[in-house]
């Protein structure tokens, strides 16, 4: 069986060789059974999308490799302290297991640390600097959004 420090040396050349091509210093694996079955890296500076993390893109290509949005029983692998973002879509994609080699404590000298938007989501939504509201509109005329949703998923008699 191979180790956590196995797969996490992965996710560490991964975001060696990413920022050896102008990439931020970010990788991580997704293992299923023992083994890798997707990587992925930071591509923010090239996509520029602020979303494209490590863990999202071997997230992503995961889901696609095995054909479901559901990783349970997977583990990632992350050079980095996960983001929140990160965190939470592993969450929901059924991760059952995460463990990162560099800590928020490491990449803060170098600017590469998410400890503060950790800090800012911990607070009550009310006292947070992103303002969220809950504005309940609906289409006229229209069957409501969710239902209709439930429907198309029912199978037909």
């Amino acid at each position: 069986m191979k180790t956590d420090e196995h797969f996490l040396r992965e996710a560490i050349r991964l975001a060696r060789d990413n920022s050896a091509h102008g990439g931020r210093p970010f990788g991580a694996v997704v293992v299923k059974d023992d083994e890798i079955i997707a990587t992925g890296v930071n591509q923010i500076l090239a996509t520029c999308d602020p979303t494209s993390h490590a863990e999202l893109n071997a997230i992503r290509a995961a889901s696609k490799k095995i054909g479901s949005p559901s990783l349970a029983g997977c583990r990632v692998y992350a050079s980095g302290h996960p983001c929140p973002m990160c965190l939470a879509a592993m969450r929901m994609a059924g991760v059952s297991d995460i463990a990162y080699a560099y800590s928020n404590e490491d990449g803060a000298p170098y600017g590469l640390s998410t400890a503060a938007i950790y800090t800012e989501l911990a607070r009550p939504l009310a006292e947070q600097s992103l303002k969220m509201r809950h504005v309940p509109a609906r289409l006229e005329d229209s069957t409501d959004l969710y239902a209709e949703w439930k429907h198309r998923q029912t199978p037909s008699a």
